[in-house]
């Protein structure tokens, strides 16, 4: 036994941990409640504090987390504007009653009894995400936390409460939202770009009115008319909740789940469906041309996906491929139709010689597109042309023909050349 053991202490796993375990769902987390301590005991029981807004700790052999148990009271608004109240007198359903949803609600002590005065097991069984008392209202990250689990646990067929959805819009006309700040934003953001459903999370926000002052960019796609000749689902905004829910599935099959909360593929499959949730981002700036055709709206979508990354902070790798992806995606749409050395520019363009990678998510992106409409695609032989020009370029000795040319002015280009010959030979020979 540690020698930290606190024996005035009561321990309660809570949160995700208990809920995932009732659903038969993997756990990887485990956060601890503390009743009837103080920060003072834990400190000297060889826990490590690590809460900068409330007394959290890490246990000193396991490294789970540990909360004191605590009460907030609403002080200002936003999701900052919280009054922490952790003493050795708040009772575990008080610290339950804080939380956000019954279901996140219920508590498990060590010899493995439910604690469950919310109905979160009842809701888990009925498949409903309720808000577990009117303090729900205080937080506004809560509204998008709800969009996240909706999305996450789509698939279980779980449904949000009706009273939550009138407390969630009510929030949003109180102007809740606009206190949102772009980190919290983006977090719960790539949760639900990472759940099976991505979609439902952005058809949450638009049905309780958050859409617009949340992801403005977005909401403005929906009530855009497509020419029906590609798009017989009509709206942009529809066919881009299509698109993201074809690319999550084709993302986390090409980058499967390892049960890690961190990893390339975990931030492959963001970068992808993000850069699917951008890629028509121009078709609200195109819209009334005739037959809706959208024509240029690859080139105009450039300036607002870069616009909506800087406002939200999205790293680097995921800007890059939402602007590459909104930019280029017909170009792929047309791959078997292309002049080798449009095929030759474009795949530069995408910097696919420095990094390979790049080009399977732009691939799984364009298919996407092209499976999230209807009459939906039911091949994309595009991406094989594709990457048949990207081989037959790495395939060129970059380093000779450098070493070749007198003048060194001229290398870009005999490289270029060197490049479109290769791909006009890769496409003649795979003929």
């Amino acid at each position: 036994q540690s020698k930290c053991r606190l024996f005035c202490m009561q321990a309660f796993l809570v949160g995700g941990a208990v809920r995932d375990r009732l659903l038969a769902l993997p756990v990887t987390d485990r956060d601890w409640v503390v009743v009837g301590s103080t920060a003072e005991a834990m400190d000297a029981a060889g826990y490590k504090r690590v809460g900068r807004d409330f007394p959290v700790f890490l246990h000193p052999d396991t490294h789970e987390e540990y909360a004191l148990a605590r009460t907030e009271r609403k002080t200002a608004p936003g999701y900052r504007g919280f009054e922490i109240h952790a003493a050795p007198d708040v009772t575990l359903e008080q610290d339950l009653m804080r939380r956000d949803l019954t279901i996140n609600a219920i508590a498990e002590s060590t010899d493995g009894t439910l604690i469950d005065p919310y109905g979160g097991v009842a809701d888990l069984d009925n498949r409903i995400l309720r808000h577990v008392s009117p303090a729900f209202a205080e937080d506004p990250v809560r509204i998008l936390r709800v969009a996240r689990f909706a999305a996450r646990f789509a698939n279980f067929g779980f449904k949000i409460a009706p009273e939550t959805l009138d407390m969630m819009r009510s929030m949003v006309v109180a102007g809740e939202t606009d206190a949102l700040v772009a980190e919290r934003v983006w977090g719960e953001l790539t949760g639900a770009l990472l759940s099976n459903s991505p979609q439902v999370f952005f058809s949450v926000l638009r049905d309780i009115g958050a859409l617009h002052s949340v992801l403005p960019e977005i909401d403005e796609l929906f009530d855009v008319p497509q020419t029906a000749t590609y798009h017989q689902e009509g709206d942009v905004g529809i066919h881009t909740l299509m698109v993201v829910e074809q690319a999550a599935a084709l993302a986390k099959d090409a980058y499967p789940d390892d049960g890690t909360q961190t990893g390339e593929n975990r931030q492959s499959r963001i970068a992808i469906v993000f850069a699917s949730l951008c890629h028509d981002l121009g078709k609200a700036l195109t819209r009334g041309q005739p037959n809706h055709s959208h024509h240029g709206h690859e080139k105009v979508g450039v300036e607002p996906v870069k616009a909506l990354c800087k406002r939200l902070h999205v790293p680097n790798d995921c800007r890059d491929l939402a602007v590459v992806g909104c930019r280029y995606h017909l170009h792929c749409h047309r791959a078997l139709e292309l002049k080798a050395s449009t095929l030759v520019k474009t795949l530069s363009s995408l910097d696919v010689m420095r990094k390979p990678e790049r080009l399977q998510q732009f691939l799984l992106l364009c298919e996407a597109d092209a499976m999230g409409r209807i009459p939906a695609a039911t091949a994309y032989p595009q991406a094989q042309r594709m990457q048949l020009a990207a081989q037959a370029m790495r395939g060129v000795d970059a380093g000779s023909i450098a070493a070749q040319q007198t003048e060194r002015s001229k290398i870009p280009d005999a490289i270029y050349q060197a490049q479109v010959s290769s791909v006009k030979q890769a496409i003649k020979n795979h003929a």
